[in-house]
């Protein structure tokens, strides 16, 4: 349940967005770096809640790989509104979790 009002229209797009992507065949490179992600995303917050953070940066260093493959081999801006829609959405999921590790935008320079 969402309490706070402005953010409920964006989980509940969030949550439609999961169910339309759900509705297409992903690309194998597509599928790899969700896998990547599930995968790096728990070990990267066990490592954080345990102030390992070369352990974090070690966890997300395993979706290099996934993600390279990701955009070589994915257009991120098809013309299919659902796969744009879900492309998008698992850039964020990316972005998110290495943000959980490491907030890059407040290093000067």
């Amino acid at each position: 349940m969402v309490e706070d009002p402005d953010f409920a229209p964006v989980v509940a797009e969030y949550a439609r967005t999961e169910r339309e992507a759900r509705d297409y065949d992903r690309e194998p490179a597509e599928a790899a770096l969700i896998a990547a992600l599930d995968a790096a995303e728990p070990q990267a917050e066990k490592a954080v809640e345990a102030e390992d953070f070369a352990g974090a940066m070690a966890a997300l260093a395993t979706l290099r790989a996934p993600i390279d493959a990701f955009f070589t081999d994915v257009t991120v801006n098809d013309a299919d509104p659902h796969k744009r829609t879900a492309r998008l959405a698992l850039l964020a999921r990316v972005r998110d979790a290495v943000h959980r590790v490491a907030d890059f935008s407040k290093i000067e320079g």
